[in-house]
């Protein structure tokens, strides 16, 4: 945990009989133990309590998930098969803008020019009656 070697641990404890004496050494060694023990408890319990709040967010997103798809599942048969309707429809326009990406293009250029042709006769029409009633 703290990486120390002997030969470390050996010089803290000389450090030590040194600075506390040879009566209060055991007492402090004694006390720094328990200290190290509550660290290591206190670390364990917050892993403990993170590993539980990750399981119970993910069985909220999972409830949640099954929620979901029993209010689709409570929806009436007409229902049903009217989105099966609309995603099939969905499905399709996809598929048929991916296979001719140029197709709207050319449909809006088409419509417009047929648009315009009626047009144009109208206004043929019109000044033939215009020479037919001079």
């Amino acid at each position: 945990m703290f990486d120390i070697g002997f030969g470390e641990l050996l010089l803290v404890m000389v450090i030590g009989l040194v600075v506390l004496g040879p009566e209060r050494l055991p007492v402090a060694v004694k006390t720094v133990a328990g200290w190290i023990r509550a660290l290591r408890s206190l670390a364990a319990n917050v892993q403990n309590e993170l590993a539980q709040e990750l399981k119970l967010q993910e069985l909220q997103e999972s409830l949640k998930k099954v929620q979901e798809e029993a209010g689709l599942q409570n929806l009436s048969p007409e229902l049903k098969a009217s989105m099966d309707e609309l995603k099939e429809a969905a499905e399709s326009l996809k598929k048929a803008y991916q296979n001719e990406p140029d197709a709207g293009s050319m449909n809006a250029s088409e419509i417009n020019e047929v648009a315009q042709k009626p047009a144009a006769s109208q206004v043929v029409a019109s000044a033939t009656k215009k020479k037919t009633s001079n």
